[in-house]
Parts: C-alpha cells; structure tokens; sequence
C-alpha cells in the first residue's frame, strides 16, 4: 500500500480536474467535482490538509489507484 502525501483540498482539486472532473459546486467548505462519462461525482474539502483516510476514499470514488492519482499530482 502506498502512503499518500499530506496535501490540501486545492491540490487534490487540481489532480481530480486533471482525471476529467469538473468543478459543480461549492457548498460552504466543501467542493463538488462531477465527471460526465463515466459518471462520478465527489465532494473534497477545502481544507489546508486532507486526513488520508478521507483522500484514500475520494481516490477510491474517483475510480482511481493510489499510483494513478500520485501520478496527477
């Protein structure tokens, strides 16, 4: 298992738009990323620094490995 880095909501925004997604909305401090085909949608928070466990579970929404999202980084 690789060990995800600690990074902040906006770096982690720009590695998902990178795999296709787009900002939908933002709701107070969280940012909701759609992705058309095929269809996924995520919420990441807006935060300084994401928990890994919460980053784990967006790569895992997003339909991506842990390599393939370090890659986009």
């Amino acid at each position: 298992m690789n060990k995800l880095p600690m990074i902040s909501g906006k770096e982690c925004i720009t590695a998902l738009q990178k795999a296709g997604f787009h900002i939908n909305r933002r709701e107070s401090s969280h940012v909701i990323l759609r992705r058309d085909d095929p269809f996924a949608q995520l919420v990441v928070p807006d935060h300084k620094e994401i928990d890994r466990g919460t980053l784990r579970a967006i790569i895992r929404q997003a339909g991506l490995s842990v390599p393939e999202f370090l890659k986009l980084l």
